[in-house]
């Protein structure tokens, strides 16, 4: 490959300023990145075989684009894009953005976009909870007992996203072993559950638009969520469709015993199990 030139360089300091940096970026220019550590190597994001570095920086902001032994492709194609393509990519759910920002971006915002998503399917339970007891008393004790449903209908969530997560873990936990010798990094494997977890932010703007297809938009917010998650664990592990789309299935089958046994309990219910009109959301 040629050498390759950013416009997001040489602006003033030297320094990268592109809007998306990954880990495979030099700091300065006419540093070259050196070795990964063996704990922290960089993929391919067409073929996933290791590779020690992403590019290596010249004078005057000309980049070199490292090629994959391999598969004799650019490691990372990605390094050149704008955030927004690939934002769009991810949507599309394409194994190359995924790799790209799993294994070649530093990103640490699980912990954030986990709470923040919570908090979204949190919201919409008690809006389907307080929608479902047309209650207009404004009386203090009535007040403090919405508040509180807010909180218990957060935890419920919480409890079974887990279940979701333990279903997944324990499927691949179980069957893995039996076809490679190789350790699952668990780890990585949260952090991109979580990630691929973002289309539930979707869930506050069909609550605002509410209208007829809500309960529809709900669905296929689901399902999306889903989708997202089967990229992740496939790319993660890199193992076959088949198999990452039977842990889905195991955590979605975990998530559901538990959303049984909330029901039964009758804890995150009124009186009629509003919150689960919407396919468990």
């Amino acid at each position: 490959m040629g050498n390759w030139r950013r416009s997001w360089l040489e602006m003033g300091s030297g320094r990268w300023s592109g809007p998306w940096p990954g880990k495979g970026h030099a700091d300065r220019v006419a540093v070259t990145p050196t070795a990964a550590p063996a704990s922290c190597q960089y993929r391919c994001i067409e073929c996933n075989r290791e590779a020690k570095e992403l590019y290596r920086d010249y004078n005057h902001g000309v980049l070199k684009i490292t090629i994959c032994k391999s598969c004799q492709k650019p490691v990372d194609k990605y390094i050149e894009y704008d955030p927004v393509i690939i934002l769009i990519n991810a949507i599309l759910c394409k194994a190359q953005a995924y790799r790209h920002i799993i294994f070649n971006t530093e990103i640490n915002i699980h912990g954030k976009l986990c709470i923040f998503c919570l908090l979204c399917e949190a919201y919409l339970r008690w809006w389907q909870l307080q929608d479902s007891n047309q209650n207009t008393d404004p009386d203090d004790l009535i007040r403090y007992a919405k508040e509180w449903d807010f909180y218990r209908m957060f935890a419920i969530a919480s409890l079974e996203q887990a279940a979701f997560f333990v279903g997944i873990f324990t499927f691949l936990g179980v069957e893995r072993p039996m076809t490679t010798k190789k350790r699952l990094n668990f780890n990585l494997l949260l952090k991109a559950l979580l990630l691929s977890s973002y289309g539930k932010l979707l869930l506050i703007p069909a609550v605002i638009w509410e209208h007829d297809y809500t309960p529809l938009c709900l669905k296929l917010i689901k399902i999306f969520v889903l989708t997202s998650n089967f990229q992740a664990t496939r790319v993660t592990l890199n193992i076959n469709r088949k198999l990452s789309l039977l842990a889905i299935l195991s955590g979605s089958l975990l998530e559901s015993t538990a959303v049984y046994f909330f029901q039964r309990m009758e804890w995150g219910t009124g009186s009629n199990c509003a919150i689960h009109k919407s396919q468990d959301f």
